[in-house]
């Protein structure tokens, strides 16, 4: 339990550096966040090997993966403009995490989410704070506190619609992990698929 909460706390770090409004001006985000996944996905490969069990390629988990992430999209599409019409700051804040990519060559930010930042998001999260909980507490508490987790380490940005964003996304991953750990490639997919398509391919 130690390295996980090792793990967590460094997690914690990382990401109130990468979006907090008084450091992020002062780091490279996308190379941070490169190496903050890799960092991450490589400790939970060493302190809990066995996420890659779950891991099948089939042309079943790639349908999959590209629905769930297609699916995720038009959650996040209806939200935008219900959480607009009912909250004045909402767009903004949505603008400022779009500002990110804001001088960036759109196919380097692309290869990053799908090919590391993504998978390696997943890798961590679902594939060693998720799959550790519930080994010890059960499934649904393992779901619950990981899926909160997940979401608490953007609080730093002080950006309330980047934190629900976390949050619901953090349920969808969460709980299907927690029902089809067997599609955990599927899973994988969906949120590399949907990092790219909502920030690059088709921004909301």
């Amino acid at each position: 339990m130690k390295r996980l909460v090792f793990t967590l706390v460094l997690a914690a770090v990382l990401w109130t550096v990468m979006f907090s409004p008084w450091t992020a001006p002062h780091v490279s985000f996308w190379w941070m966040m490169t190496g903050s996944a890799l960092t991450l996905s490589a400790l939970s490969t060493w302190f809990n090997p066995g996420w890659w069990r779950g891991v099948h390629c089939s042309m079943g988990n790639v349908l999959l993966g590209v629905g769930i992430a297609v699916g995720l999209w038009c959650v996040f599409w209806v939200g935008d403009k219900v959480s607009a019409w009912l909250f004045d700051f909402a767009r903004p804040q949505v603008d400022t995490i779009y500002g990110m990519k804001a001088g960036q060559s759109p196919w380097l930010l692309s290869a990053l989410m799908l090919l590391v930042i993504g998978p390696a998001e997943e890798i961590f999260w679902r594939g060693y704070v998720q799959r550790t909980l519930a080994s010890r507490w059960g499934a649904n508490a393992g779901f619950a506190v990981a899926t909160a987790l997940y979401a608490l380490v953007h609080a730093g940005s002080c950006n309330f619609m980047l934190l629900m964003a976390a949050l619901v996304a953090g349920v969808v991953w969460g709980a299907l992990y927690r029902f089809f750990p067997q599609r955990f490639s599927a899973i994988i997919l969906s949120h590399a698929l949907w990092d790219v398509a909502v920030f690059i391919w088709f921004p909301i």
